[in-house]
C-alpha cells in the first residue's frame, strides 16, 4: 500500500470535481429526463432518489474505499486487498472491460452532441426552418456512418489529449474547468426555461407525485437509472479513490459530495427540460428521443432558439466528456500500474482501439445494442454485486470504520454496512435479473 511514486489528487475539491464528472455525464441530461418522461414524471424521481440512498451512495462509498486503502487500478486492488492469487482480481478485470466496451459506444453518443452543436450554430433552429427538417437532423445523422465516424473521433482524441496528461494536469485540471461550466449553463438553461408561459405544468411534472403512476416497472427503472447514472461497478470511482491520499482524505464524506453533485445534476437536467417541453406542447415520453427528437423541435419554436440549443448541447458535449475521461483512465490506471506502461501510451494505444471498436456501432445498430447490454446488463450488474460483497464482508471492519469517523456519515456505519451487505447487493441482483427478463 506505497503511496511513493503514485499521483495523487491536488486537493479534495479536484477529486470531488473529477469524481463527479466521472459520475455525471449522458445518464443525467440524455436518460435521466427521458426516464422521468416515460415512468410518470414526479414518482419516478421519488423512488430514484430512495435508490440512490439504498444502492448508489453506499457502492460509491465502498468503490471509493477500496481504492483509496489499497492506491491501486480495480484489478491491483483486489490483488492487494484478497492476495495476489486471490480470484477476486477478476472483478477488477470486469470492470476494466466494462469500461472499455462503454468507452466504444459512448464515445459515437457524444459524438451526436457535437453534430448537434454544429447544426445549432450554422442556424438550423432560426426561423424559416420546417419542423420536418429539425426531426430529420437525428435520423441524417445517425444514418451516416461517416459523420458519426468524424464526430466520434474529434471526441475521442480529445478524451485521450486529457488522460494522457495526467491526473492533476489533464484529469483534474480539466474537470476543474468542465464541471463549474456544467453548472453554469444547466442554471442559465433553467432560469430561461423558468420563465416560458407553459412552464408550470413542466415543473409540476418534475415535483407533484402521482402515486397512481407507481408500478413496478417504474420502480425497477428507477432503480436501474441510478445505477446507470453512477456508473456503478466499473472500477472508475475505485481507481479515483485510489488517487486520494491515505491519510488526508475520508472517503466517505467525499463519496457522499460525488453522490450528491450527480444526483442534482440529473434534478437540475429534468427542471431545464420539462417546461421546455411542455411549453412547445411536445410529448414528454418521448423515450431516447427526447433530448435529439422532441427538444430541437421545440427549440425551433422559441425565441432565441439557436442560443438555447447550442448551449443545451454544448451542456450534454460536457457531460459526456468528463464521464468518458474517467472511462478511459480506468483502462489507462490498469496498465500504467499493472504494466508500467507510460500513461501518455496507454491512453493513445487504448483511446485509439477504443475508436476503432466503435466504428461498428455507426454501421449496426444490432452492434451498438450488443456493446450496450454486454456492459449494462451482465458486466456493470456483476462488477457491482461483486465491489458491494468484497467489501462488506472481506475489507477490514475497523479500518473501514476509522474512514468514517469524523465525518457526516460516522453515525451511520451500521446502517452503511447493512446496506453494502445486503441491501445493495439485493437490489443489484434484481436489476440483473430484470434485465434478463427472468424479474
Amino acid at each position: 500500500m506505497q503511496e511513493i511514486g503514485r499521483s495523487h489528487w491536488g486537493s479534495r475539491a479536484g477529486f470531488i470535481f473529477a469524481a463527479a464528472g466521472s459520475a455525471v455525464g449522458l445518464g443525467n441530461i440524455w436518460r435521466f429526463p427521458y426516464m422521468t418522461g416515460e415512468h410518470g414524471g414526479s414518482i419516478f424521481v421519488l423512488v430514484y432518489l430512495l435508490a440512490v440512498a439504498f444502492l448508489g451512495l453506499p457502492i460509491i462509498i465502498a468503490e471509493v474505499l477500496l481504492g483509496k486503502t489499497t492506491q491501486r487500478n480495480p484489478v491491483g486492488a483486489f490483488k492487494t486487498a484478497a492476495g495476489e492469487k486471490s480470484p477476486w482480481q477478476i472483478v477488477g478485470f470486469i470492470g476494466i472491460l466494462a469500461a472499455f466496451v462503454i468507452l466504444s459506444y459512448y464515445s459515437v453518443v457524444a459524438g451526436w452532441s457535437l453534430g448537434f452543436i454544429y447544426k445549432s450554430i450554422a442556424g438550423v433552429f432560426e426561423p424559416g426552418h420546417s419542423m420536418e427538417e429539425v426531426k430529420k437532423i437525428f435520423t441524417s445523422l445517425t444514418s451516416s456512418p461517416s459523420h458519426q465516424i468524424f464526430y466520434h473521433g474529434i471526441f475521442t482524441a480529445v478524451v485521450i489529449a486529457i488522460v494522457a496528461a495526467g491526473v492533476q494536469k489533464g484529469i483534474q485540471r480539466w474537470n476543474e474547468i468542465l464541471m463549474p461550466a456544467l453548472l453554469f449553463i444547466l442554471i442559465g438553461l433553467i432560469a430561461y426555461s423558468f420563465t416560458l408561459p407553459g412552464a408550470m405544468p413542466g415543473i409540476k411534472f418534475m415535483l407533484q407525485p402521482d402515486f397512481a403512476k407507481l408500478t413496478g416497472a417504474s420502480v425497477l427503472a428507477a432503480i436501474g437509472q441510478c445505477f446507470f447514472s453512477l456508473s456503478l461497478g466499473m472500477g472508475a470511482m475505485i481507481t479515483y479513490g485510489s488517487y486520494l491520499k491515505q491519510h488526508d482524505h475520508r472517503a466517505s464524506g467525499s463519496a457522499g459530495w460525488v453522490v450528491s453533485m450527480d444526483t442534482g445534476i440529473a434534478l437540475l437536467a429534468g427542471f431545464a427540460v420539462f417546461p421546455i417541453v411542455f411549453s412547445f406542447g411536445q410529448e414528454p415520453a418521448q423515450g431516447p428521443g427526447l433530448v435529439f427528437v422532441s427538444l430541437p423541435a421545440a427549440f425551433l419554436q422559441m425565441p432565441g432558439g439557436t442560443w438555447v440549443a447550442t448551449a443545451f448541447f454544448i451542456l450534454l458535449f460536457v457531460a459526456a466528456l468528463t464521464s468518458a475521461i474517467s472511462l478511459l483512465e480506468v483502462i489507462t490506471a490498469y496498465f500504467s500500474d499493472e504494466h508500467n506502461m507510460p500513461r501518455h501510451l496507454g491512453a493513445a494505444m487504448f483511446g485509439f482501439i477504443c475508436f476503432l471498436t466503435g466504428i461498428g456501432v455507426t454501421y449496426s445498430s444490432g452492434y451498438f445494442d450488443f456493446l450496450d447490454k454486454l456492459a449494462s446488463n451482465y458486466l456493470l450488474p456483476l462488477g457491482a454485486v461483486s465491489i458491494s460483497l468484497f467489501v462488506g464482508w472481506r475489507l477490514n471492519k475497523e479500518i473501514i470504520k476509522s474512514d468514517f469517523e469524523g465525518t457526516f456519515y460516522a453515525k451511520t456505519f451500521n446502517v452503511w454496512l447493512w446496506c453494502i451487505r445486503i441491501i445493495s447487493p439485493v437490489l443489484v441482483i434484481i436489476v440483473f435479473l430484470n434485465a434478463l427478463g427472468l424479474f
